[in-house]
């Protein structure tokens, strides 16, 4: 009787490792591999891109762009100091605010 647990505790016959050794480690990370290489293409690239154009659009801003913040204010560049922008907002541009240069959403399109 204990001649028969002996013989179930152990290894496979040849000495060979159990799973098949390195290809069943990988044949079980891969659906992980897959799970991150799709939250790659879907997630990470495109935000990591966008960030891109974001940035790229906040250092090109100068004086005389019509833009939007993003609390959804409309106005026209009228200084910039660094990181702070004074915008001209209002019906006849009378209304200045400054406003945190991360904080431009984007350009406005011409209405």
């Amino acid at each position: 009787m204990f001649t028969e647990s002996a013989y179930a505790m152990g290894g496979p016959a040849g000495g060979g490792t159990p799973a098949g050794g390195a290809t069943g480690m990988l044949t079980s990370f891969a659906p992980l591999i897959l799970i991150f290489v799709i939250f790659y293409f879907l997630l990470i690239r495109p935000q990591s891109k966008k960030a891109k154009e974001h940035k790229e659009l906040l250092d090109n801003i100068k004086k005389g762009d019509k833009v939007i913040t993003t609390g959804g204010i409309h106005g026209l560049v009228e200084e910039l100091n660094g990181n702070v922008i004074t915008l001209k907002i209002g019906v006849k541009d009378e209304v200045k605010i400054k406003i945190d240069r991360g904080h431009i959403a984007g350009l406005r399109k011409e209405e």
